[in-house]
């Protein structure tokens, strides 16, 4: 690893302060509480060329990695965009630009990937059921051949921007849990047009990030053409790997990013607020418990930094983008109730962002893997027992 900042994360950096600034906290409390998608926001991450950072150039992408598109949402979301930093790049940016890019056809490539460069194509990814919850191994979503298609019957749950995305990458099993030697096998991926007949979208009443939308989606003998196959048949966990590890990373990266915009909002408003004749950020009860998380957060950054360049390198990275998410989220909440309780009573209120951006780093919790879930693979490489 090289910490040397190089040309193009500079110029990374500050395209990003650039659009935060354009797109600030009040831009995103109206989108909240209007309930709007931010259309006007993702047409500047296309402009900015950020849709395309994973994308390779001779897709119209700039063929960078996870370290640099890391960067841009840790910076998007400190600098004052909050959770969308990262929420409106990584599913299609992120997730679905590295599973067509590893794993897609060239007819696949030269169809997608040149629409997600300009962010004229918005994905969503269909992986959680109901039932089947963070055990992606016992999803119920079937794709039983048909001649030259596949037939798909199932439901999906808390997938975002399946309302407006013209496609979904879905998770589904090919071959029934019971059949197979290792629960890796049998799974499939398809790239799904939404407008095909048979799939139904529903929104779910959430507490946060509402600028966009997370639905249920059920799906009944929805026909996929084989072509639409995203990798091998019953060999597509492998494939759902690659765009695992970019999510995780970049949830890392909301955790420090929102902790550090709420870490800084704070500190220029202790320094403003004066209470017993003094800046109420002269006193250690106020100053430290912000101070202590932000070295927390820094400390975080480093090993998501680690977790982007091993996969960068083509390295396994798991442990490192578990200890990544999960450190940087554990911050990142810590960093924010801090600074709720600097701004005391007016923490609460709604004209100085910090409630909202303690009700989005919250989800980070719990997605896109629990912290539960994480400390569990962490822990198996440490050598504990296996625990699921």
């Amino acid at each position: 690893m090289n910490f040397e900042s190089t040309e193009e994360r500079s110029m990374i950096r500050s395209t990003a302060e650039a659009v935060a600034a354009e797109y600030g906290p009040e831009y995103w409390r109206e989108k909240e509480e209007n309930g709007e998608f931010a259309q006007g926001f993702w047409d500047e991450l296309g402009e900015a060329g950020f849709h395309g950072l994973l994308v390779p150039e001779e897709y119209g992408g700039a063929g960078m990695g996870m370290q640099e598109m890391g960067l841009a949402m840790e910076t998007l979301c400190a600098e004052g965009c909050g959770m969308a930093g990262t929420w409106y790049l990584v599913l299609t940016a992120g997730m679905a630009a590295v599973g067509i890019r590893e794993n897609g056809t060239e007819a696949q490539k030269e169809k997608y990937l040149t629409d997600i460069a300009t962010g004229e194509r918005n994905f969503s990814i269909g992986i959680t059921e109901p039932e089947a919850g963070t055990n992606t191994l016992n999803v119920a979503t079937r794709a039983e051949k048909d001649g030259d298609e596949y037939v798909l019957n199932g439901q999906k749950a808390w997938i975002t921007f399946s309302d407006r995305a013209e496609n979904m990458i879905i998770v589904t099993r090919t071959t029934p849990l019971e059949e197979v030697d290792r629960g890796t096998d049998g799974i499939s991926l398809f790239i799904v047009d939404m407008d095909s007949p048979g799939i139904d979208v529903s929104p779910i009443s959430k507490h946060a990030i509402n600028y966009s939308k997370s639905c249920e989606v059920f799906l009944e003998d929805v026909r996929v053409p084989e072509e639409d196959l995203l990798g091998e048949e019953d060999e597509g966990w492998w494939a759902l790997v690659d765009m695992l590890n970019p999510e995780r990373i970049g949830f890392a990266a909301a955790g420090t990013g929102i902790g550090k915009l709420a870490a800084n909002t704070a500190i220029e408003y202790a320094n403003e607020r004066e209470v017993f004749d003094a800046p109420i950020g002269s006193h250690q009860a106020v100053s430290f418990p912000i101070t202590k998380a932000y070295a927390r957060m820094e400390t975080a950054a480093l090993m998501r930094e680690k977790a982007a360049w091993l996969y960068d390198q083509g390295e396994e990275c798991g442990y490192e983008t578990n200890v990544a998410k999960a450190t940087a989220v554990e911050a990142g909440i810590e960093a924010v109730k801090q600074s709720m309780q600097a701004f005391g009573g007016w923490g609460y209120a709604t004209e100085y962002d910090v409630e909202r951006w303690w009700r989005e780093i919250n989800l980070t919790r719990l997605a896109p893997v629990s912290q539960q879930m994480a400390y569990n693979h962490i822990g198996q490489q440490l050598g504990f027992p296996k625990s699921y």
